[in-house]
C-alpha cells in the first residue's frame, strides 16, 4: 500500500503528538514544603515527609518529587503558600487560624480564605515556666507577678494573652516583659522575673538547662476556664507534659497548639488525596518512627485533631475512609 506526502505528514504528526503527550505524561510533579531553620525540628521532620512521598521505584507517590525548604517559620510558609511560591508547608495551628480569619497576628491583613490543612503532625506545648520562689500554682496567681510573654509579633505573646484573658487576667494585672525565652529564663534565674510563656514542643533545651541549674515549676493551665477556651478556640488542644520531662518536675496539664502541614485550594484534590495516602502507609511510619523523636507523634489518629481551619478536600475525602473523620 502506497502513502500520499499529506498521509506521511499526517503520521509523522500524529506519531510527534504521542510522544510530546508521553514525555508530559511523565514529567514530575514538584511539591515543595516550607519547614523551618536548619537548626529546628520543622526542617528534619519536612526532609522525612519530602523522601517518604517522593516516588522512588514502587514507594511513594508516582511521579512525585517533593523537597523540603529551608524557611523563616509559620508566618513566612503561609505566605509562600498564599502567594505560590511555595505547594505547602509547616505552621502553628494558632499562625494557621490567624491567616484564615484574618484575627490575631493577621489582624487588619485580607484573610488567607483558599488555605487549608493536609495534616496535623504533633504538639507544640504551651510552657508557663515560674521560679520556684514565686509561688505561683496556677495561671490566677500571674496577678502583680513579673512575667515574660515573648517578643511583639510573636504567635506565643497571642497565645499568652489568650491564656491571660480566659482566667480573668490582663496585661494591667501583671508586670509585663517582652522578651524571648533565652534572655526570659536568665533573668528567672537570677531573680528579676517570675515566670513567662514558652510556646514549643518539649523538652526543650533552654527550659532544660534552667531546671537543672535553678529548678523550675511548670504551672498547669488547666480547668474550667481551658475548657471555655477550647470551645472558643478550636487550634488549642489539651496537652501533659510527662513527669521528669525537666528535672524535679512532675506531669503537668497544660494546652497546646499543633504543628500542621498546610497546602492551598490550588492543589489538586487527588494529588493531595495520594500524598496523604503514602503518608500514612507502613513505610512512612517506619520512617518518622526511626528519624526524628517528634516523628513518633505524627500519627494517624491525631492527623485530625485541633485543625481549627478547613482540611483540603484530598485530605479530608482519605481520613474519611481511613475512618478517622466522620
Amino acid at each position: 500500500m502506497k502513502f500520499s506526502k499529506g498521509s506521511k505528514l499526517t503520521a509523522a504528526l500524529a506519531g510527534l503528538a504521542l510522544m510530546t503527550g508521553l514525555a508530559m505524561a511523565q514529567q514530575p510533579a514538584f511539591f515543595r514544603i516550607g519547614t523551618g531553620g536548619t537548626a529546628g525540628t520543622y526542617y528534619p521532620v519536612g526532609g522525612l515527609i519530602a523522601n517518604a512521598i517522593s516516588a522512588n521505584g514502587d514507594k511513594g507517590v508516582p511521579g512525585l518529587v517533593a523537597t523540603a525548604v529551608a524557611s523563616n517559620g509559620s508566618v513566612a510558609n503561609v505566605n509562600a503558600i498564599q502567594s505560590g511560591s511555595l505547594e505547602s508547608g509547616f505552621s502553628q495551628s494558632d499562625v494557621a487560624y490567624w491567616a484564615y480569619t484574618g484575627t490575631g497576628l493577621y489582624e487588619g491583613k485580607p484573610k488567607v480564605e483558599d488555605l487549608r490543612i493536609i495534616a496535623t503532625l504533633y504538639p507544640e506545648t504551651i510552657h508557663l515556666v515560674a521560679a520556684k520562689s514565686a509561688n505561683i500554682k496556677s495561671v490566677k496567681d500571674l496577678k502583680g507577678k513579673r512575667v515574660a510573654l515573648d517578643e511583639p509579633g510573636s504567635g506565643t505573646l497571642v497565645d499568652a494573652r489568650i491564656v491571660l484573658a480566659a482566667y480573668g487576667l490582663t496585661e494591667k494585672d501583671i508586670t509585663p516583659e517582652y522578651l524571648k525565652p533565652g534572655p526570659a529564663g536568665d533573668r528567672l534565674r537570677d531573680g528579676a522575673l517570675d515566670a513567662f510563656f514558652f510556646v514549643g514542643g518539649y523538652p526543650t533545651g533552654a527550659i532544660s538547662e534552667l531546671a537543672s541549674s535553678s529548678g523550675i515549676e511548670l504551672v498547669p493551665i488547666t480547668g474550667p476556664e481551658v475548657d471555655q477556651l477550647l470551645a472558643k478556640y478550636q487550634f488549642f488542644a489539651k496537652d501533659k507534659v510527662p513527669a521528669d520531662t525537666y528535672k524535679g518536675v512532675g506531669a503537668t496539664e497544660t494546652i497546646s497548639v499543633n504543628a500542621q502541614w498546610l497546602t492551598s485550594t490550588k492543589q489538586p484534590d487527588q494529588l493531595v488525596y495520594d500524598i496523604v495516602k503514602v503518608l500514612w502507609n507502613d513505610a512512612s511510619r517506619a520512617s518518622l518512627d526511626a528519624g526524628h523523636a517528634k516523628g513518633k507523634l505524627i500519627t494517624l489518629p491525631n492527623a485530625t485533631k485541633g485543625l481549627g481551619i478547613p482540611l483540603h478536600p484530598g485530605a479530608e475525602r482519605f481520613y474519611k475512609e481511613a475512618g478517622v473523620l466522620k
